[in-house]
C-alpha cells in the first residue's frame, strides 16, 4: 500500500465529507477541485477528470448510504424531529434522477476533459448563487403535500444528467429548488433529499462502471475518510456558526471555479 496515497485521499475525503455534513451539500462541489488538484500538490500521479468525477461518485453513494442509515436509526428512535421521507415525492424525482444519472455517469467517459471541467465550472457557479440566496421553506407539513409533478420530474432528469458527469449527487441544486419552486416543507426537504440523492448516486455508480477507468485503490481510501468526515461534520454543525464556515468555503469554491475556467480557456 502506498502510504502517502493513503493519506492524501483519507484526508480528501474527510475534509470534503466534513463540510457536506457540517453545511448540509452535496460534497462533491467540494471533493472534485480537491481530488483535480490536491493529489499533484502532493507529488502523486494527477487524477484525469473522469477518475476524479468517478471517485467523487463512489464517495457520494457511500456518504449518502450512511446519511440513510442514520437517519433510519433516528426514525425508529423518535428523534428524527417531525422529518418524514414523502414516498410520493422520492418517486417522481428519484426515478427522474436516477435515469439522469445513469445517462450522466455513461457519457461521461465519452466527453473530453476540458468539457467535465466546463460543468464541474457551470456547476460551480450555481453553488455560489444558491449558497447565497437565503433558504425559504414551510417549516411543518399543516396539509397533504401537493407538488408540481412536471416540475420536479424534469429538474431532477436534468440535475442527474449533469451530476452524473462529474460525480455528484446534486443535493445542492435539489434542495433549493424543492424549497423555492417546489414549496416542499423544510423538514421533509431534508429527509426526502437525502433518499433521491441516495438513488442519484446508485445511477451515477452504475454509469461510471459502465463508462470504465475506476480507480480502486484511491476511491476505497477516500469513502473511508468520508464515512467519519460527514459524521464529524454532522455533530460540529450543531456547535459553530455555520454562517462564517459558509461563507469560507463560497470563497473556496469561488477560486477553484475561477481556477477550472482559467484551465478551459
Amino acid at each position: 500500500m502506498d502510504l502517502l496515497l493513503f493519506f492524501i485521499m483519507f484526508i480528501l475525503g474527510l475534509i470534503g465529507s466534513f463540510f457536506s455534513g457540517l453545511l448540509g451539500i452535496g460534497g462533491a462541489i467540494i471533493n472534485f477541485p480537491l481530488l483535480l488538484y490536491v493529489p499533484e500538490m502532493a507529488g502523486l500521479e494527477p487524477f484525469t477528470a473522469h477518475q476524479v468525477s468517478a471517485i467523487s461518485m463512489f464517495q457520494v453513494f457511500f456518504a449518502s448510504l450512511a446519511g440513510v442509515v442514520a437517519f433510519r436509526r433516528k426514525a425508529k428512535a423518535g428523534k428524527t424531529s417531525g422529518a418524514v421521507i414523502d414516498s410520493k415525492l422520492v418517486l417522481y424525482m428519484g426515478s427522474s434522477i436516477l435515469v439522469g444519472s445513469l445517462i450522466g455517469g455513461f457519457i461521461s467517459g465519452m466527453l473530453a476533459e476540458r468539457m467535465i471541467h466546463l460543468v464541474y465550472g457551470i456547476l460551480a457557479i450555481i453553488a455560489i448563487v444558491l449558497m447565497l440566496i437565503p433558504s425559504k421553506g414551510r417549516l411543518d407539513l399543516d396539509q397533504p403535500l401537493t407538488f408540481n409533478k412536471m416540475i420536479a420530474s424534469s429538474t431532477s432528469l436534468a440535475v442527474g444528467i449533469v451530476s452524473g458527469i462529474v460525480g455528484a449527487g446534486g443535493a445542492f441544486v435539489l434542495i433549493p429548488v424543492m424549497l423555492t419552486v417546489l414549496k416542499i416543507p423544510v423538514r421533509t426537504t431534508i429527509a426526502s433529499s437525502l433518499a433521491i440523492v441516495f438513488i442519484s448516486a446508485i445511477g451515477g455508480v452504475i454509469g461510471k462502471l459502465s463508462a470504465g477507468d475506476i480507480p480502486v485503490e484511491p476511491i476505497i481510501y477516500t469513502v473511508l475518510g468520508s464515512l467519519i468526515g460527514a459524521s464529524i461534520g454532522s455533530r460540529v454543525s450543531s456547535m459553530v456558526n455555520v454562517r462564517l464556515l459558509r461563507y469560507a468555503l463560497l470563497l473556496l469554491i469561488a477560486i477553484t471555479a475561477v481556477k477550472v475556467w482559467s484551465s478551459i480557456f
